[in-house]
């Protein structure tokens, strides 16, 4: 996933712009970049760093200071550079975007063939940032560039776009990547992430609808396409991916997990000594479940700062693996001769719960490990932003694949809590991990704590659909 941020105000942006784009930093760990429009002299400044050793704000800090603009946008990347620079029929533009599109290769080859070439290639890979600009482009202004380019992509992509205008921000047409309208006096920005806003000083304004177009520029917010009627927004960004102190549609991300920690021990009837959740996602999870189970909330592991990151989100698995093993410090006093249930967001591979954060619990004497799973089991690669890409990494298809001998199609029973099948995959992933104990959320159970009818998230994940 990416987290884009722009500003638009009366005087130089650069400052709430570095800091709004800091506040992204969870959901990218490849590329940041900044760009801002400077209406003196009518020119676009960008910076674009590598940030998978170091921090947005150490990469940032000195460029930022000599950018001056009124406008400007900003994004965390989890693969593309940007933002990219295009010069179009309507005038230039830069252009950030979060989001995945499975056609892109192919929406490239067209556009290659009607004459047009692309430059912003990392080691010969094709930028899509620059593929979505460059669609937008055949539009006859920008309005009907972003709607014809919506119409060609096979995928997801909100985006922001930055012109002599001001930032033209557009929503992907289902809803599944957040994009929320802040304001300050006489200042707009427009966030992936509302957890940006409050040290900034901004209020939540406009919570955008699949697909809806707006413009930010000086004299304020104006409306360019209204709302599809329907939305499918990523229910995994409450479970996981956002950060807690934002919120999406209006609802808190801490307090989904908290009521899905609380859900989880309702289900329950073990025997413990304190609850606990893995840092940083599970612990909200956690609290709730020690509220729900009426038991201790305490801490056998600890995160060591937010710079080693996310294990889940860097591209390979050796630096999965690194980042899994220094950031989570156990804490033996608290370990030794305790029965815990260790509240997880979600088990995607399974291999850093299991080598990097289990083993590490009985290394320290635990006395019982129970492991309590915020969601179902994840079954599908997703679709929309850059995650899991095969099936192949999944625990549990590696489970399914060795209860049947080989993969299946067909793996409906197996996503079905009350079959056998689904029992015995569960049972298999419980031994693989080594634990004492293994429970899932219910697909019901985690829609409830969400608070959205089901047909308005993206389930796909857990269900296919």
């Amino acid at each position: 996933m990416s987290g884009v941020f722009g500003v638009v105000g009366m005087g130089n942006c650069t400052n709430n712009l570095f800091y709004g784009v800091d506040y992204h930093s969870h959901l990218g760990t490849q590329r940041g970049g900044l760009a801002v429009y400077n209406k003196e002299t009518k020119k676009i400044q960008r910076k674009i760093h590598d940030i998978t050793q170091s921090q947005f704000k150490s990469k940032f800090f000195d460029d930022y200071k000599d950018m001056n603009g009124n406008s400007g946008i900003g994004v965390i990347s989890d693969m593309d550079s940007q933002p990219i620079i295009i010069s179009s029929s309507f005038g230039n533009f830069a252009i950030v975007t979060a989001g995945l599109i499975e056609n892109a290769e192919e929406l490239a080859l067209q556009l290659q063939n009607e004459g047009l070439s692309f430059s912003e290639m990392d080691d010969g890979t094709l930028n899509t940032t620059e593929v979505i600009g460059k669609l937008i482009t055949r539009g006859e202004n920008i309005i009907d560039g972003i709607e014809k380019m919506f119409d060609k992509i096979k995928g997801s992509v909100s985006l922001l776009l930055l012109t002599e205008e001001g930032i033209y921000a557009a929503r992907d047409r289902h809803g599944h990547t957040p994009l929320v309208v802040g304001k300050k006096d006489h200042e707009h920005v427009v966030v992936s992430e509302t957890c940006s806003l409050p040290n900034l000083g901004f209020n939540i304004v406009k919570y955008l609808g699949p697909g809806e177009i707006v413009l930010l520029k000086e004299g304020g917010l104006s409306d360019k396409k209204g709302p599809e009627s329907s939305t499918q927004i990523c229910a995994f960004l409450w479970i996981y991916t956002g950060y807690p102190a934002s919120s999406y549609e209006g609802i808190s991300v801490e307090g989904v997990r908290e009521r899905t920690g609380k859900c989880l021990a309702k289900n329950d009837d073990i025997e413990l000594d304190f609850a606990s959740g893995v840092p940083d996602s599970g612990t909200a999870h956690g609290i709730g479940y020690a509220m729900g189970a009426k038991v201790p909330f305490r801490r056998p592991l600890v995160k060591y700062t937010s710079g080693y990151g996310r294990s889940y989100t860097p591209p390979s698995q050796e630096i999965r693996d690194m980042v899994a093993t220094m950031k989570l410090i156990p804490i033996k006093e608290v370990i030794k001769d305790n029965r815990m249930v260790l509240c997880e967001d979600s088990i995607v591979r399974g291999t850093q719960l299991r080598n990097f954060t289990v083993q590490k619990l009985w290394d320290n004497e635990a006395k019982e490990v129970h492991i309590r799973v915020a969601c179902p089991p994840l079954m599908f690669p997703c679709r929309y932003i850059l995650s899991t890409r095969t099936i192949s990494e999944l625990a549990a298809r590696r489970a399914i694949r060795a209860l049947e001998g080989n993969d299946i199609e067909d793996v409906t029973e197996y996503i079905d809590s009350n079959s056998v099948k689904f029992q015995k995959m569960v049972e298999w992933i419980k031994d693989d991990l080594g634990v004492t104990s293994l429970k899932y959320q219910t697909l019901d159970d985690m829609i409830r704590a969400i608070g959205l009818p089901k047909e308005s998230l993206c389930l796909h994940c857990w269900c296919g659909k």
